[in-house]
């Protein structure tokens, strides 16, 4: 019997209006669990009860909050191992992989159960006498969080952990691929000591549960990872009630090589950050724009190393780059690759979709030597196909990597301090990575771009509370 994933609300396990299935995309034979469907009714049902905890929630105390973030962080790490297998087989991420995603979302959880305690104020003197100013961050309210499948753990993780710490109440919304790590996620949270209705988890559609949230006007804030179009029409709706927004909508994020660069390392680099995770994140390099004097080398290094690459079951010893995550996403590889035939990039390998001992969405990594013109240059495609990009020098490099309306990551391999520090000031990019793969980020430091990548205050560290939090300044006549 396949396990059932049900919703948590208002401190109760409840069933759905409709039952969805969970398939391992390493395995299509093997159901990981059904899931219960929300409608706007259930939806709504939630959000009442995060506004009812609302008050309750925003004033117990920093130790509590601190204690219920830091159990919930060491029950994830305690288990890295059992929920690291249930997310290789749900979204397709080697075990490796994600058995480094779940301890990085323990970690989130305990820097922010810190942070509970260290919530931070001023006391400033005015410039009228016989006046004192004192300037607190207090709970936004209730906040509507909805996050995509790519890292099923840690986007949640760091978008459910600082609402709680700065004192809100939460509806979380996963993607529907994905249910069983967020039910597993919230099964721990149930038992960490909150009240009811502070944390709520809401399963379904978009379209049901995610516009409900968006609309409702009992969500003061909302929190949301995906595509840019869907980003866009959250952002329409929810600035139209003047509800509180921040979205992470994606890149296409360029890694510069110049000639100066260690070769077999940039080549690593190359490698990690366009093909690992399945290139599913949209911090991936998915545009490698090679200086010109090395582009030859790096070219033919690259193909040799993109075509040893090991795809294979999730679970299996040995895989380096596991499914796409659905048939959907597998489908819409295959078409970019052969959108950049079409267009007349130079295909090096790759491309294909695989068969192996199990029935899954297996596709071998993809190089192209491309134009900046060509659309698997510009549009972010979400799998493990990247392009190469032949620059004159670092000027031209760096004019290549800023011509996209994305600007959430760059990276640049260099042994050039002088070139590396101009590339870290003149990248139109929120994260900078200097001889280092793109993909990949501190959980204690904030993450976010520019541009079409980002909107709003950045998530993760200390820079959440611009998010979370909202600023009261009160005057007291000390006289």
């Amino acid at each position: 019997m396949a396990v059932a994933f049900k919703h948590y609300i208002n401190g109760r396990w409840e069933t759905g209006v409709t039952l969805g299935v969970s398939e391992n995309p390493s395995d299509l034979a093997d159901v990981v669990g059904e899931f219960a469907r929300a409608d706007a009714a259930q939806t709504e049902s939630a959000i009442r009860a995060a506004a009812d905890a609302r008050d309750a929630w925003a004033a117990s105390t920093p130790q509590r909050r601190f204690e219920v973030l830091d159990a919930v962080g060491s029950e994830l790490l305690a288990r890295k191992d059992e929920l690291g297998t249930l997310l290789a087989r749900e979204e397709g991420k080697t075990l490796p992989e994600a058995i480094g995603e779940t301890a990085r979302a323990g970690q989130i959880f305990k820097f922010f159960a810190g942070e509970a305690l260290r919530i931070p104020g001023q006391k400033l003197a005015s410039v009228r006498p016989g006046v004192d100013v004192e300037i607190t961050r207090e709970p936004v309210g209730v906040v509507g969080l909805i996050a995509p499948w790519n890292f099923p753990l840690a986007i949640p993780a760091w978008k459910i952990a600082p609402a709680l710490a700065y004192g809100n109440t939460v509806v979380f919304k996963p993607a529907e691929l994905v249910p069983g790590c967020a039910w597993a996620l919230a099964e721990i949270l149930s038992r960490a000591g909150l009240p009811a209705g502070a944390f709520n988890l809401v399963l379904g559609s978009g379209r049901r549960v995610g516009q409900t949230i968006v609309e409702s006007p009992l969500v003061d804030a909302i929190s949301f990872t995906g595509s840019v179009g869907v980003g866009e029409s959250i952002l329409a709706a929810a600035t139209a009630r003047r509800a509180k927004v921040q979205l992470e909508m994606g890149g296409k994020n360029p890694l510069v090589v110049l000639a100066d660069a260690q070769l077999d390392r940039a080549v690593e680099h190359a490698i990690q950050g366009a093909y690992y995770s399945t290139g599913q994140r949209c911090t991936a390099s998915s545009r490698i724009i090679v200086e010109s004097a090395v582009f030859d080398r790096f070219a033919e290094a690259m193909r040799q190393r993109t075509r040893a690459l090991v795809v294979g079951h999730a679970l299996e010893r040995g895989t380096q780059i596991g499914p796409a995550v659905s048939r959907e996403q597998l489908e819409q590889d295959l078409a970019y690759v052969a959108i950049g035939r079409d267009e007349g990039a130079e295909w090096l390998c790759g491309g294909e979709a695989l068969e192996r001992p199990t029935r899954g969405h297996y596709l071998s990594p993809a190089l192209f030597i491309a134009q900046p013109r060509h659309r698997i240059a510009r549009e972010e495609i979400f799998g493990p196909v990247a392009c190469l990009i032949r620059a004159d020098d670092y000027d031209h490099a760096l004019a290549l990597a800023n011509d996209t309306p994305f600007g959430l990551c760059a990276g640049v391999c260099t042994e050039s301090l002088a070139k590396a520090t101009h590339f870290k000031r003149h990248a139109q990019a929120g994260m900078v990575m200097v001889n280092l793969p793109t993909a990949g980020v501190d959980p204690h430091v904030p993450f976010g771009g520019r541009k079409a990548s980002s909107h709003g205050p950045r998530e993760q560290g200390s820079y959440a509370a611009e998010f979370y939090t909202t600023v009261k300044t009160a005057y007291t006549a000390s006289g």
